[in-house]
């Protein structure tokens, strides 16, 4: 059976400045726009772990950390 990895998305508020760059650049739109334009994620099980936000964010406010894995039907 084939698994399927798990991440948290960790948003330091006191560094994220609301650019927008990271619900902007998730291709699974596990970061989405919240309330005032701040980054919410409101399902991690659709983070895929590519770091893009990471990677983009100009004030190093995201970090993605593996969590562990599920089984890809759920089960």
């Amino acid at each position: 059976m084939k698994k399927k990895k798990l991440f948290d998305i960790q948003i330091n508020r006191d560094f994220c400045k609301i650019c927008g760059i990271c619900y902007w650049i998730c291709p699974t739109k596990t970061i989405i726009e919240g309330e005032f334009s701040k980054p919410k994620v409101e399902d991690n099980t659709k983070c895929i772990g590519c770091k893009m936000c990471e990677n983009s964010c100009p004030d190093f406010a995201i970090s993605i950390v593996e969590i562990g894995e599920v089984k890809e039907n759920g089960e």
